[in-house]
């Protein structure tokens, strides 16, 4: 079976800077992979030359059995990989369900998959309850859970989600690891982009850790005490 994404000796620039050096990164399906590191060393760049907004100089990106030497946003979306972009980017003139509904609007239409509005609603009852309220007048947390309820509408096979836990409360990061293990066990795959160790160790099932524009080690994530440890060492390489 193909892996939903691979980077294959991935170099890729924002104009001259050159931020990507010879990455290589593959996510199976259903697979549940954390990406680590500190901040500066290119996470979202990764995300940002699968959508084509980084510069991709040489290597290869695969979605599917697609190649896409030109990556564009479109063509992710097209094969089913959506991101939840770091600082949610709620659409301001938008009720919480019109947001929704963009998420879906914005897919291929021949995806087929189990999410729908009322199923984002189960998921998260709070965005029910303030289906016509504006998008951003929602709290953080709650933006953050727009922000992947949209993503989910789209039916994605594999979802990146970027620094998903940034700035929220303890109580709202231990409530979206839940949401995430939760549509991991409908099959969906996800690209966690984190720096909260103690998140990844109950989301993922492997890590690769970044340094420098490439990754420098990667493993299966062991939830221990003992695991945690060792992840945290990782980002303060």
């Amino acid at each position: 079976m193909s892996a939903l994404l691979n980077l294959e000796q991935v170099d890729a620039f924002y104009g001259s800077a050159h931020i990507l050096h010879r990455l290589s990164l593959t996510v199976q399906p259903g697979e549940r992979v954390a990406l680590i590191g500190r901040n500066g060393v290119g996470k979202t760049t990764v995300v940002n030359t699968i959508l084509g907004l980084a510069s991709l100089r040489s290597g290869r990106i695969r979605l599917g059995t697609r190649e896409l030497p030109r990556p564009r946003p479109y063509l992710a979306a097209q094969n089913g990989v959506v991101v939840v972009p770091q600082g949610r980017r709620i659409v301001a003139n938008l009720t919480v369900e019109e947001n929704l509904l963009l998420g879906a609007a914005s897919s291929d239409k021949r995806r087929k998959g189990p999410w729908t509005v009322p199923e984002i609603y189960r998921l998260f009852p709070i965005l029910q309850e303030r289906a016509h309220t504006p998008g951003t007048a929602l709290s953080g947390g709650q933006q953050q859970m727009l922000a992947v309820g949209r993503a989910l509408m789209a039916n994605p096979s594999l979802i990146l989600l970027d620094e998903p836990t940034e700035g929220l409360a303890p109580v709202i990061v231990d409530q979206l690891g839940q949401i995430f293990n939760a549509v991991a066990k409908q099959g969906t795959a996800l690209l966690l982009i984190e720096q909260n160790m103690s998140l990844v160790v109950r989301v993922a099932e492997r890590y690769c850790a970044m340094a420098k524009g490439s990754v420098v080690a990667q493993g299966p994530v062991e939830n221990s005490p003992a695991g945690l440890r060792d992840l945290e060492a990782h980002v303060m390489v």
